[in-house]
């Protein structure tokens, strides 16, 4: 972390004026305009210059690496490490502990994400946060304080292999967007109509990189891997044996 006091007086010419204050960035000057933002918004709700007293800074400072709240180490740094933030995922945790992580990431981030929630839960959460949108069909709740630009490059397309596979299509969906790509989405085209697949060779072939909800005999993936020359990522339905996987082209 980088930062630099500025005594009583500011600097007119930067806009700063008043007590003394304190700059602070999450990276040093010579980093690319990308990693600058990024830690500018881990510290500074999206600014590139945060103005604040030295004890404010300190406090801001705190916790960023992660924060312990007994039931949770939340890592607070991750969005400067990987480009997005920690993702909440929301099985097995109670509503109050989802709640107070909540409490803890909205203050740096903005965005956040939580996976495997169920509808009882997102009330909750949902009651805590108004901002906050629970999408039931995929179990996840998504609180944005502002519209996420697309910084992906191309266009991922997410395929369930039939209906009962549209949650966690859903899932691959949403997530993929939240993290600023581009996203079509095909539903129920499995191999026991092969032809309904092949109804959306346009958009297909278009993708530049595929996920594919393999449906109940597993087979999809291995058939739109032999259409494409994209990556293809396998995701096998909970009522499967097996897990992700990536399949050879």
């Amino acid at each position: 972390m980088y930062g630099r006091f500025h005594p009583s007086g500011g600097d007119t010419k930067a806009g700063f004026s008043g007590p003394g204050f304190f700059i602070l960035c999450a990276c040093p000057p010579s980093a690319s305009p990308w990693a600058r933002r990024a830690g500018f918004r881990a510290v500074a709700a999206n600014n590139f210059y945060f103005r604040s007293s030295v004890e404010d800074a300190a406090q801001k400072l705190k916790h960023l690496p992660f924060e312990d709240v007994d039931y949770a180490h939340i890592d607070h740094h991750r969005s400067l490490r990987k480009g997005f933030p920690e993702v909440i995922f929301g099985q097995e945790k109670t509503a109050d502990q989802i709640v107070g992580i909540m409490e803890k990431m909205t203050v740096q981030e903005n965005i956040v994400l939580v996976t495997r929630i169920d509808e009882l839960q997102a009330d909750r959460v949902v009651s805590r946060f108004p901002d906050a949108v629970y999408h039931k069909d995929a179990k996840m709740v998504i609180l944005k304080k502002d519209e996420i630009p697309i910084r992906g490059k191309g266009t991922i397309v997410v395929i369930s292999a039939g209906t009962s596979d549209i949650p966690i299509a859903k899932e691959a969906s949403l997530t993929a967007q939240v993290m600023g790509n581009h996203v079509e989405s095909v539903f129920d085209v499995g191999v026991a109509g092969i032809h309904r697949l092949f109804d959306h060779k346009n958009v297909i072939d278009e993708a530049s990189v595929l996920v594919v909800v393999a449906g109940m005999e597993g087979a999809l993936p291995s058939v739109v891997a032999g259409m494409v020359s994209r990556p293809v990522i396998a995701v096998s339905p909970p009522f499967l044996p097996c897990s992700t996987a990536a399949v050879p082209m």
